[in-house]
């Protein structure tokens, strides 16, 4: 269940997907957490570059999905409760649903 307009801007933003692991995949659009540590300093790891188009895209999405799959749904609900920052959750979402059409097109199945 992923619009018309995600999957097209997805195609036309990364001609990547389906041909990279998830972590690189999640990398380049931006959703993969980074550590800030510098030595004795230690931050929460957080999203940082990659294509920004791409990670609005999937943001919307995410949304979307959210609300339509149960599967997505339990994640986001589990994630939430666990971590207590819902843009934390939806952005765990969104780059689940990267990882998720990634293989999708990298096995060629629906």
């Amino acid at each position: 269940g992923v619009s018309t307009i995600t999957a097209l801007s997805l195609l036309a933003h990364m001609p990547e997907l389906g041909r990279r692991s998830p972590k690189s995949i999640a990398a380049l659009a931006g959703l993969a957490p980074f550590d800030h540590e510098s030595g004795k300093l230690k931050r929460r790891a957080k999203i940082s570059g990659g294509r920004a188009r791409v990670r609005r895209a999937l943001y919307m999405a995410a949304l979307g999905a959210i609300r339509a799959n149960d599967r997505f749904k339990a994640f986001y609900t589990a994630l939430a409760a666990r971590s207590g920052s819902k843009k934390l959750a939806i952005v765990a979402v969104a780059r689940k649903l990267l990882v998720t059409l990634n293989a999708i097109i990298r096995d060629k199945t629906a």
